[in-house]
């Protein structure tokens, strides 16, 4: 994959008025500027400097958006097509095995990445139409150490799922069951 386009501009909110606003936080906003592509745009530099390293770091791997380019304060990446963890669940009241086995194998992905935090929140973990995993949100990814995922359990909890997901990670890895149970 080539490298992503970096540039020495700053995008200014207003400029981006006549996208539609994909998703908002306390850390900027996404625009949605085509159908495979979107714009996140940072309230602080320093947290887009900390996104884009985990991004660029990301780019061998199908979990992470594909990267197009950067500037001061924003990233243009692949907009994804795609339903949150927490939404699946709560519209379809359910966590098959296959599903929290996929969810163990992005963990593991981003262990394999460099990544020094295997954790997201529920709402950060997207689910393709091809049932494919993507994980959002990555400023932390190089800034944070956690190998347990209290973020996800956190989500489970409040969604009602965690009893379920750890009963199927006790049966799909019981190595990580029997370190995760303890965080319950």
């Amino acid at each position: 994959m080539s490298p992503h386009k970096k540039t020495n501009r700053r995008i200014a909110f207003s400029s981006l008025a006549d996208y539609p606003v994909v998703g908002s936080g306390k850390d900027g906003k996404v625009y949605r500027l085509s159908q495979d592509k979107c714009i996140k745009v940072y309230y602080d530099e320093t947290t887009q400097q900390q996104e884009l390293k985990a991004l660029e770091l990301g780019q061998v791997s199908s979990i992470v958006p594909v990267l197009y380019e950067s500037g001061h304060n924003y990233t243009v990446m692949e907009y994804i097509h795609a339903i949150s963890l927490s939404k699946y669940i709560k519209e379809y009241n359910r966590l098959p095995s296959a599903l929290v086995e996929r969810i163990l194998l992005l963990f593991d992905e981003m262990k394999a990445i460099g990544f020094t935090r295997w954790d997201a929140e529920v709402r950060h973990i997207l689910i393709t139409d091809a049932t494919e995993l993507k994980v959002i949100d990555l400023k932390r990814s190089l800034t944070s150490t956690k190998s347990i995922p209290t973020k996800l359990f956190q989500g489970l909890r409040k969604l009602g799922a965690l009893p379920l997901f750890l009963r199927r990670v006790q049966t799909l890895r019981p190595d990580l069951y029997k370190e995760w149970v303890r965080y319950q």
